[in-house]
């Protein structure tokens, strides 16, 4: 995958109207945000398009939109806390249309600086362009409002949709440039980078409940790195393909033979595969799932009993795993090592975070569950870089070419 891309330093918007493609997909409950993180992350590339003296236009989606537009998932309150941290009057387009009359006029009356945000894209139901026609109908008309594009939605940089890929032929036909914010710059240099170039030893640690999500992402990382480590609900489908009793840990048997698969194409490359020894065991899933009252005992991972089920990886596992990091130059981290959000099956999850955040080595958290444990655990300002896309950041790592990436303009 390119990745010299142009960024926001490349480019010269001084009274240029400059579309800005940012990921405000926050959580909210009745109507108020409930953690603005992604819109802080988007503050660098915004503050520099102002300062420059470009006309800023933001659009970003927010939630599923299932059944049509709604106040509920409408970008207004977005736009006041946007206001509030930029210290300057976000103007909102409340338009459902998105690109309609108010959006036009609101654009044709910006002045150097000023910043307007477009209301949730979603709303269009044409931006996932299928139909492709509607698709590129709503990017044309996102292209209209703009003389250059800004990609800074790295969270989104994986689907081809109409503000994230489709508008930038629009913008190339005018004679515009396509660039990336300094979100979707930091990403490229960390997660692109430590997939194609990194500092050895490499180390990746993969955890999560299924082997599905994962397949290619595995398959991708023996290539690249010297040793992956392998924990969470995962874990158990690689013990069982050797031929261990798991109990009633979670097991996908249609996998079997890829994990086979997988450790002879570790022993062929001179990989290491490190899976847990010990695990931590119970009679069943916590119900709820943050009950603390769970019973629980380590037993060795060979050896689980039939009527338990596996939750978190055992002591002697997180000390494999932590002096396995300790060697490493560069970690990759993706999932967790068990039900961390389970006070008493999260031990493991945190004894990763925690040699992570105690090594010298680049360390880079894929998005996801494992970035909302290291918030979580107290550990996200010792990280090298956490990323902003979960499926984004897995693609990535499977060396999938993201639509967001690609359509930027090359240096």
């Amino acid at each position: 995958m390119a990745l010299n891309k142009k960024s926001v330093d490349d480019i010269n918007v001084k009274g240029r109207r400059v579309l800005v493609r940012c990921d405000f997909n926050v959580p909210l409950k009745n109507g108020e945000i409930t953690d603005d993180t992604r819109i802080v992350a988007a503050l660098p590339t915004i503050k520099k398009l102002i300062k420059d003296g470009g006309k800023v236009i933001l659009c970003s989606h927010l939630g599923k939109v299932k059944n049509g537009p709604n106040e509920g998932e409408s970008l207004a309150p977005v736009a006041k806390r946007l206001s509030e941290k930029l210290g300057k009057d976000v103007k909102f387009i409340s338009d459902y249309n998105v690109t309609g009359a108010t959006a036009t006029g609101a654009v044709e009356a910006m002045k150097e600086g000023d910043v307007i945000l477009l209301q949730n894209t979603r709303f269009r139901g044409k931006e996932e362009t299928k139909p492709q026609e509607a698709g590129d109908t709503f990017a044309k008309e996102l292209a209209d409002l703009a003389d250059d594009y800004v990609c800074d939605a790295f969270g989104s940089a994986h689907r081809a949709h109409a503000s994230v890929a489709g508008v930038t032929k629009f913008i190339t036909e005018k004679g515009g440039t396509n660039a990336v914010g300094y979100l979707m710059q930091k990403e490229i240099d960390f997660l692109g980078n430590a997939v194609e170039n990194p500092v050895r030893p490499f180390v990746a640690i993969l955890g999560g409940a299924k082997v599905a999500d994962k397949l290619n992402v595995i398959n991708n990382l023996l290539e690249k790195c010297d040793t992956l480590i392998i924990g969470g609900g995962m874990a158990f489908t690689f013990l069982k393909a050797q031929g261990y009793e798991v109990g009633k840990s979670l097991v996908d048997d249609t996998k079997l033979d890829y994990c086979k698969e997988m450790l002879e194409k570790a022993k062929e490359k001179g990989k290491q595969i490190l899976l847990p020894v010990d695990t931590v065991v119970a009679a069943g899933f916590p119900d709820p799932i943050d009950n603390p009252d769970i019973k629980t005992r380590i037993v060795d991972s060979t050896a689980i009993p039939s009527d338990m089920e596996g939750l978190d990886i055992g002591t002697k596992t997180r000390e494999l795993y932590a002096d396995a990091v300790k060697t490493a130059k560069t970690v990759v981290w993706n999932g967790p090592m068990g039900v961390f959000e389970n006070p008493v099956l999260a031990e493991g999850t945190k004894a990763v975070a925690k040699a992570l955040a105690e090594t010298e080595a680049t360390t880079i958290i894929g998005g996801g569950d494992s970035a909302a444990a290291v918030n979580q655990l107290g550990f996200a300002d010792k990280m090298s870089h956490i990323s902003t896309g979960g499926g984004a950041s897995l693609e990535f790592l499977e060396g999938k070419e993201l639509p967001g990436v690609v359509a930027a303009d090359d240096k």
